[in-house]
């Protein structure tokens, strides 16, 4: 038995949680932690409710509350709705009590003693007429760069700008709309740039950590680390444990990573134990894993890791698997911004195990992911009612009425066909879930089901049990045994549902404890078989829940009058790159310069960073749309979106750009051979295109008839549009392809 420690993001007590921070940092620890459990692992599972930082006293102040009073108000709203989703925590904690402010002073002196920790002067904005140092997000006005209105005096939301105090134009307290002052402060500050090379070395190995996470941490290094103040003007937070300090408080990045450490520190005292942290957190064999959001990746691949080293002794981060974001209409799920769909709400109207199985197959793993009603409703019904719980029902429901009990297996025991079917799947299902691929993970339970059905169907016990009662038993303990696997594999995801199909079964005690190998151990024959009632129900979403989607009429409007109107509004260029850079404010951006044929090059932002190296994209031949509306990314404009295969939600890995098969001049039009618009559109005209890429089998394109030019390669992309498929080209013999394997279906983006 191995020891794991799973720590868990730090949701702000400003509010309900909502699905993003679910699918983002809560769900998959969870899935993690049952998995460990059902392999035999001992688990330390913690986090809790981030109480401090500006955004709580500002919520508070609105409110007419003092901020603890409001940090404990959504801690325990929050607390049940995790509670609610079957989330199991060793201990949900929260930051605002006596162990974690005892923990954090205790480290914060043992790097002030080792140097690591030392003062310095800076300035900020003063309020005179509130007689207060103002924290940023109390100042707001005028960004400099782009003139938006009501900027934060940190960030420019707008174009990403970010400031130093004294940048801001036309600058005003938020509490009493007078002018503020710069005046100098003086704080402490964490000696980060000490242990640039001790964490260069300490990511060495870290190949196994995912795309973003190496990308986002490799680049902070490469530029360099700079010291960061570690405490605030503020009263509401972590007191400084110095004398002469009682103005401020220990601000709430650096004391907030220390609360899994804090945390693991009070669930020993609950349980008797004051020691017991130590065994996971001393123990070098231990392995500490990280779910978190992408936006939190250098606070825990970086700024964590560097504490940990300063104190000694400690382990550090294993793993740091962070999601992307689970987007609404095209915009983050923000408490903040508006657009969250919170949890208690969801819970109120949907079974928790329905939202465990849409927000794992929708999981933003790797890139961001879009949530819609629409699509839950089609998930789980066509999914998880029609074929799981579907094969569950149909499964007991037959034998209980037929047998009342586990029938015999054949002589030989279940049938080697689906033996070898759970066998393989187990094996597929272990390789993803120790990787922290719940998503594929996830697939593999659904592809088990699917094959119970197909092997339902193929053997027929309607028409056996009248045939021969005896061959019928043995069809159904074969059946028998795939519900079994399947509420074992589907337990992590979904526990709930998972228990009740173990207990239709017969089976006292709970799946955990019977573990993970029971998937494969043969039923006990004669055991008697309790009443089932179906576990998942089909949902029909609300009018008025359709609606949040903000889909526009255009989007709406899918019947056109010919093939392939969609397709005509875009103008489409093959272009070459000639400059690549990096966005100065966004870590996964390039800047890239690109020829289109046109008197100036065009310039475009775009996120494939991550996928292809510097010297990867220069002088590559890509396609571009050219007449979309220009956008800002992080205040840096973009004239054009780049055009790439994405396999990865058909459970591959490639995210390719389409290039031309011929060396065509720098301009040319892929437009099929029609005439395309050159009005200016926007992302969402776009969406409406299908455009795949697959292998050419037996002269068909994914089973279409597609006319091909002569000397076509073998993987082309596709412009589908209802019946109708066109090779996408430039209508001259030139045709887009890939450059390397990718799987049939892949969707262009």
């Amino acid at each position: 038995m191995s020891k794991v420690c799973i720590n868990i993001a730090w949701p702000y007590s400003n509010g309900a949680i909502h699905l993003g921070h679910v699918a983002g940092s809560l769900l998959p620890p969870d899935i993690f932690s049952r998995y460990n459990r059902l392999i035999g692992n001992e688990v330390l599972m913690i986090g809790g409710s981030d109480q401090h930082g500006t955004p709580i006293t500002v919520s508070a102040e609105k409110c007419g509350m003092t901020p603890e009073a409001y940090a404990d108000k959504y801690h325990e709203i929050n607390k049940k709705a995790i509670e609610d989703l079957g989330i199991e925590y060793s201990l949900f904690n929260k930051t605002h009590c006596p162990t974690h402010f005892e923990v954090v002073q205790k480290i914060f002196l043992d790097l002030r003693e080792k140097g690591y920790i030392y003062t310095k002067e800076t300035d900020q904005y003063y309020c005179p007429k509130c007689s207060r140092f103002l924290p940023d997000r109390y100042v707001e006005g005028v960004c400099p760069k782009c003139g938006n209105e009501k900027t934060r005096s940190d960030q420019c939301d707008a174009c990403g700008t970010t400031f130093e105090p004294g940048d801001l134009e036309n600058p005003y307290c938020t509490l009493c709309g007078s002018v503020p002052e710069i005046r100098p402060t003086e704080h402490f500050f964490l000696k980060l740039s000490a242990f640039r090379e001790r964490l260069i070395d300490y990511v060495s190995d870290k190949d196994y950590w995912r795309p973003n996470v190496k990308t986002f941490t490799k680049n902070w290094l490469e530029e360099g680390l700079n010291d960061r103040a570690i405490t605030r003007d503020m009263s509401w937070g972590v007191p400084i444990p110095v004398e002469g300090w009682d103005d401020k408080v220990i601000y709430v990045w650096f004391e907030a990573v220390i609360g899994y450490l804090s945390s693991s520190v009070e669930y020993s005292k609950m349980i008797g134990q004051p020691d017991y942290w130590e065994r996971f957190w001393k123990d070098p064999e231990v392995r500490h894993y990280y779910f978190i959001g992408k936006d939190n990746i250098p606070f825990h691949s970086i700024i964590w890791p560097a504490i940990l080293m300063g104190i000694g002794d400690m382990d550090l981060p294993y793993d740091i698997p962070a999601n992307e974001y689970l987007m609404l209409g095209g915009g983050k799920l923000s408490k903040s911004r508006g657009g969250a769909i919170d949890v208690p709400s969801v819970l109120q109207k949907y079974d928790a195990d329905v939202v465990r199985y849409y927000l794992s197959v929708n999981m933003p793993d790797t890139h961001d992911s879009e949530f819609s009603w629409e699509d839950f409703e089609t998930k789980v019904n066509n999914e998880l009612v029609a074929a799981l719980g579907n094969y569950y029902h149909r499964c007991l429901s037959f034998t209980k009425k037929n047998f009342g009990t586990i029938p015999e297996a054949g002589a030989a025991g279940p049938s080697e066909e689906v033996m070898s079917a759970i066998g393989k799947s187990l094996q597929e299902y272990r390789d993803c879930l120790d990787v922290c691929d719940f998503k594929k993970g996830i697939k593999v339970v659904m592809e088990l089901a699917r094959f119970g059905n197909r092997y339902f169907d193929s053997v027929k016990p309607w028409a056996l049990v009248k045939e021969d009662k005896d061959a019928c038993g043995r069809v159904l303990n074969d059946n028998l045994t795939i519900v079994k696997a399947l509420s074992v594999m589907a337990w992590p995801f979904m526990p709930k549902s998972s228990e009740r199909i173990w207990g239709f079964l017969g089976f006292d005690g709970d799946l955990e404890g019977a573990g993970l190998d029971e998937a494969l151990r043969p039923l006990p024959a004669g055991q008697e078989l309790r009443e089932p009632v179906p576990v998942y129900k089909k949902v029909e979403i609300p009018k008025e829940e359709e609606t949040v989607e903000e889909k526009t009429e255009e989007k709406k409007q899918e019947q056109k009058d010919e093939p392939f109107a969609a397709f005509k509004k875009m103008d489409v260029r093959v272009g070459q790159v000639i400059s690549v850079e990096d966005h100065p404010d966004a870590e996964k951006l390039y800047i890239l310069k690109i020829d289109l044929g046109e008197e100036e090059p065009r310039q475009i932002v775009t996120n494939l960073k991550s996928y292809y190296t510097v010297d990867q994209m220069m002088n590559r031949k890509l396609l571009v749309i050219s007449n979309l509306k220009p956008a800002k990314f992080r205040g840096v404009k973009s004239e054009g979106m780049l055009m790439a295969a994405d396999d990865e939600p058909l459970g591959g890995s490639a995210v390719l750009l389409l290039k031309p098969s011929k060396d065509v001049p720098n301009g040319t039009k892929v437009n099929c051979g029609l005439e395309n618009s050159s009005s200016r559109i926007e992302v969402k005209h776009c969406e409406a295109v299908k455009i795949k890429v697959a292998r050419i089998a037996g002269g068909k394109f994914m089973g279409r008839d597609i006319d091909l030019p002569e000397g076509s390669p073998e993987v082309v992309a596709a412009v589908i549009d209802g019946d109708s498929t066109i090779v996408f080209g430039d209508g001259k013999g030139c045709v887009m392809t890939v450059e390397s394997d990718i799987m049939d279906g892949a969707d262009v983006v």
